[in-house]
């Protein structure tokens, strides 16, 4: 997956989010249906851009940016802010 299709998928993504909290500001779907997807989501972009900046980093360093690989979800929302 190279940086465009990874910027794609986050679009997607946050298109995703968007159609959710709209759909559960009119009341069509449940909140704990809500919330659970936010979370998956919420994951699979911090995943993405994880991703997306591994492959800048290794670019940078003149490392090749396909050798970059998704991490697990608990390693990446384990990261310190």
């Amino acid at each position: 997956m190279d940086d465009a299709d990874i910027l794609t998928k986050i679009r997607a993504l946050v298109d995703e989010e968007h159609d959710l909290r709209t759909r559960s500001e009119a009341g069509d779907i449940e909140p704990d249906d809500e919330r659970r997807r936010l979370t998956t989501l919420e994951e699979s972009l911090d995943q993405c851009w994880d991703l997306l900046r591994q492959r800048r980093a290794r670019r940078d360093a003149g490392q090749n940016p396909d050798a970059a690989h998704s991490r697990d979800v608990r390693e990446v929302e384990g990261y310190l802010q």
